[in-house]
């Protein structure tokens, strides 16, 4: 017979490996990220080795905003002119971001969330793949 105690512990380390994402992992979307892969409806992957553009998020509390900026040779990133508003939204244990460029609106399911990798699914069933970009200098 399992004591309580080992049932309340087991339940516990149950729920921190969850993995569901939680308001205060909101904040490690800030920052640049670089797209990795999409993984298709049908399984396939397309990878994507060389990206001219990157994504710089910058969320405070429940919205933000997201640009396109472009690596330059000396390590910084250049505006690439395009944004678009971003709100984030908790419903049923899941974690959903909804973006409103003025031309469209969409949400994105977040996956997962990391200080290296960060995992999105559309309405579409496309599962985009992001990693923190290594900025590239030439010496």
């Amino acid at each position: 017979m399992i004591s309580r105690l080992t049932f309340l512990l087991l339940m516990l380390l149950l729920v921190a490996c969850n993995g569901a994402v939680q308001p205060e992992d909101i904040s490690k979307i800030n920052g640049y990220w670089e797209i990795e892969k999409v993984i298709l409806p049908d399984g396939n992957t397309k990878d994507y080795k060389i990206n001219t553009t990157i994504d710089y998020f910058k969320i405070e509390g429940e919205k933000g905003f997201r640009k396109k900026v472009m690596p330059q040779v000396d390590g910084k990133y250049l505006d690439a002119g395009t944004s678009e508003k971003v709100s984030v939204s908790f419903q049923d244990g899941d974690a959903f971001l909804y973006y409103d460029s003025g031309y469209a609106k969409w949400k994105e399911k977040i996956i997962s969330i990391s200080d290296q990798e960060l995992v999105f699914k559309n309405d579409n069933n496309l599962e985009y793949h992001y990693k923190k970009p290594v900025p590239f200098t030439i010496k």
